[in-house]
């Protein structure tokens, strides 16, 4: 095993997650791409590999405890994370990723084909624009917005009971969310010195 692969394993055991050996596989593969491709199209500002399991992978696999039974829609999800790594953890779940940026949603594309992932759909649409025939249950984002500049572009696609799941840094921005049933959780992500947290917000 190599040092990749021992760190995703190891930062994965550490916040007590498990997967299959098809899992991990795919994880990597995943990595991998994200690697290729990376010298070609701007994905990525992280280009070492080591950190991009680190602040990517294990990042986006430290929300997947939160996630629940049912649709879920991942806004601005540019190379796909934490989305495309929820789709490969949580293969009953079936997972939207959209973006704007029409390279990134080739790339997501190119991923879900190679990986086989049968329960991802990638959208090339500002969220804004986007309708769908049913509503999501939950909506999670990584570095896309503001809290509520997230909230007022994807209320036409949460569903009433729906929750937010958005990914955060040291300062979770409260502004304007009094009102509304929120809660913040600190999340410690291996390896990561970063303070994380997971603004919850349930509509």
């Amino acid at each position: 095993m190599n040092e990749i692969d021992s760190l995703l394993c190891e930062g994965a055991e550490l916040m007590d997650i498990s997967f299959s050996d098809e899992q991990l596989d795919q994880l990597l593969a995943y990595h991998g791409l994200i690697g290729k491709w990376n010298k070609v199209y701007n994905l990525s500002a992280i280009r070492d590999p080591i950190e991009s399991i680190k602040k990517h992978f294990l990042d986006s696999l430290s929300i997947v405890s939160f996630i629940q039974p049912g649709m879920l829609l991942d806004v601005g999800s540019g190379a796909g994370l934490p989305g495309i790594v929820i789709a490969i953890m949580k293969p009953k779940t079936k997972v939207f990723t959209i973006d704007s940026v029409g390279k990134k949603c080739r790339f997501m594309q190119t991923v879900k084909t190679e990986l086989s992932l049968e329960n991802l759909t990638v959208v090339n649409n500002r969220v804004e624009s986007f309708n769908y025939e049913e509503k999501f249950p939950q909506i999670v984002s990584r570095a896309f917005s503001s809290g509520v500049d997230t909230l007022d572009k994807t209320r036409h696609l949460i569903s009433s009971n729906g929750r937010y799941l958005l990914m955060k840094g040291a300062n979770v921005d409260q502004e304007n969310l009094q009102k509304l049933s929120f809660k913040i959780h600190s999340i410690q992500v291996p390896f990561v010195s970063d303070k994380r947290s997971l603004l919850e917000i349930n509509i």
